[in-house]
C-alpha cells in the first residue's frame, strides 16, 4: 500500500508532528496575544470621559478666598476607594466666576498649598511658587499651574474633573 503512495507526498510521523507542533504554538502565541496587545492599546484609543463634579453650593465659597475642595476621580475604578478622590484649589473672584487649579505642582507633580498670608501657592518639595491666580512666579516649575473649567449650575459650583495632569516637557 505504501508502494502506491508517491515519495513527496509521504510525510513521516516525525515531520507531521513537528509540523503540528509549529503549527499549534503559533496558533496559540496568536490567541494568547490578541489579549495583550488589547490591554496595550485599549488606554490609546479610550477617551477621557468628561465628567463635571459638584463641590458645593454656590453661597460655601467667600469673594477672594481659595480654598481645598475634593471631588471624585472622573474614571474612579471600583477597586480605589479614598484613592478615587480627587482635589482642586477652588478661588471665588467675584459673584458668578470661580477658578480651580490643580493641586499638583507642574514640576514633578508634588502637591502644592495655598498660604493665604502671602497670596501664593508654594511646592514644599522643590521651592515652586506660584501666584494667587495660578501663574508662575518663581523656581523650578515650567508653567503655572494646570486650571480646570469651573460652572455654576443649579446654584452648585462644578469642576470638570480629569485624571492626575501630567506636565510633558
Amino acid at each position: 500500500m505504501s508502494d502506491l503512495i508517491p515519495d513527496a507526498v509521504k510525510i513521516g510521523r516525525r515531520k507531521f508532528f513537528t509540523k503540528m507542533g509549529i503549527f499549534l504554538s503559533g496558533f496559540l502565541g496568536v490567541v494568547i496575544s490578541i489579549p495583550v496587545i488589547g490591554a496595550l492599546l485599549t488606554p490609546l484609543l479610550k477617551k477621557t470621559p468628561i465628567v463635571w463634579r459638584s463641590v458645593g453650593s454656590v453661597d460655601d465659597f467667600e469673594i477672594g478666598k481659595t480654598v481645598l475642595v475634593t471631588f471624585q476621580d472622573a474614571s474612579p475604578l471600583p477597586w480605589s476607594g479614598p484613592t478615587s478622590q480627587s482635589g482642586s484649589w477652588l478661588r471665588r473672584t467675584s459673584e458668578d466666576e470661580f477658578h480651580a487649579f490643580s493641586i499638583n505642582c507642574t514640576h514633578l507633580g508634588c502637591p502644592v498649598r495655598w498660604i493665604a498670608d502671602a497670596d501664593l501657592f508654594l511646592c514644599p518639595c522643590h521651592g515652586g511658587v506660584y501666584n494667587q491666580d495660578g501663574s508662575y512666579a518663581a523656581g523650578p516649575p515650567p508653567k503655572g499651574l494646570v486650571k480646570y473649567p469651573v460652572r455654576i449650575r443649579k446654584d452648585e459650583v462644578e469642576i470638570m474633573a480629569s485624571p492626575l495632569p501630567i506636565t510633558r516637557l
